[in-house]
């Protein structure tokens, strides 16, 4: 279950040996909820970026994750991540690293270990762990900036009642895909998917996970799934949007 790039979501879906994704398109500053669990007590939100400048040509702007902010209020334990810093606020004591360090921290229920400039692993309290991923682009790129990724290992360790965009796909989630035919793309085609009861129109394609391989990633086949993942999601993408990271 990940987040990457353009926000790109991957849910696997293991009995189906498959994967389904979708995209979010929406404006740089706009703060996404991922994952909310009231019983843990584990809030995930994500505040998009955008292109250094925008492309005039292009429809959609891309946008990616810049900032990330993951907290336990049962903890009261608070964590921000940017492609530059670091931050952890335990209660009202604050630690900053950056991406230069190698870190292992370990403070009642949290687990922090920083992979200097490649990633870092974070668990609290007995939840999940979380494995945010540094992306760095070129310094002089003239249009992409650095961004971040976000991948859950251990999901069935949160509550029954976790939602978010991500989140609400902790639980088994069952497809059928039906009328395999050719779509606009000859190396992808198209299908009808039933999921949620309902039949939506998916394509084959390729989204990459960057968790063994930072740098070019692994490609994952999986069913797409257009318009901000309608049909597949709880209600619309703009219901996740939240006023701020914490």
């Amino acid at each position: 279950f990940s987040v990457d790039g353009d926000p790109h979501f991957i849910i696997s879906v293991p009995q189906k040996e498959d994967a389904i994704c979708f995209n979010i398109n929406e404006n740089p500053g706009a703060v996404l909820n991922l994952i909310n669990d009231p019983v843990t007590g584990t809030t995930v939100n994500g505040e998009l970026i955008g292109d250094k400048r925008p492309n005039s040509d292009a429809k959609i702007q891309n946008t990616y994750f810049g900032k990330l902010g993951i907290a336990n209020k049962h903890l009261n334990l608070k964590l921000t991540v940017t492609p530059e810093k670091i931050t952890v606020q335990n209660g009202n004591e604050k630690t900053g690293f950056t991406w230069l360090d190698s870190v292992t921290l370990q403070q009642e229920g949290l687990t922090l270990i920083i992979n200097r400039k490649k990633n870092l692993v974070l668990k609290m309290g007995s939840g999940a762990s979380f494995v945010i991923v540094l992306h760095q682009v070129w310094k002089k790129h003239p249009l992409h900036q650095d961004f971040l990724g976000l991948y859950t290992l251990e999901s069935d360790k949160l509550s029954e009642q976790t939602h978010g965009l991500l989140g609400q796909f902790f639980h088994p989630i069952d497809f059928t895909i039906l009328e395999i035919h050719p779509g606009s793309d000859p190396k992808k085609p198209d299908a009808t998917m039933i999921v949620k009861n309902k039949e939506l129109t998916v394509t084959r394609g390729w989204q990459k996970d960057y968790r063994t391989d930072p740098k070019h990633g692994v490609d994952v086949p999986c069913w797409f799934v257009h318009d901000n993942g309608a049909g597949l999601i709880d209600g619309v993408h703009t219901d996740y949007i939240v006023s701020s990271l914490f």
